[in-house]
């Protein structure tokens, strides 16, 4: 009986783990694609050279965790009110 509790929920958490792994992912690279519209040769002065790729890198990493967290906690709150009622 424990171990069949252990292995939902080892199995539950791991399911947890993937979509988030796979959220997170797909929004950096939304956040990627979006950004290739932003015109950053007006801030930097080589927007081609590789401190521009890196910097272009790093804002849709950054950018992609805040969307993606914001869509994790949406996940979330929508599974407590579904459990609320």
């Amino acid at each position: 009986m424990d171990q069949m509790l252990y292995d939902d929920l080892s199995s539950a958490i791991s399911t947890s783990g993937l979509v988030s792994m796979i959220v997170s992912l797909l929004c950096v690279v939304l956040s990627w694609w979006a950004l290739q519209n932003l015109k950053l040769d007006l801030v930097i002065r080589y927007p081609k050279s590789p401190q521009g790729r890196l910097l272009h890198l790093l804002l849709a990493i950054v950018l992609g965790h805040f969307v993606a967290g914001f869509l994790l906690d949406y996940l979330s709150w929508s599974g407590q009110i579904r459990n609320m009622f």
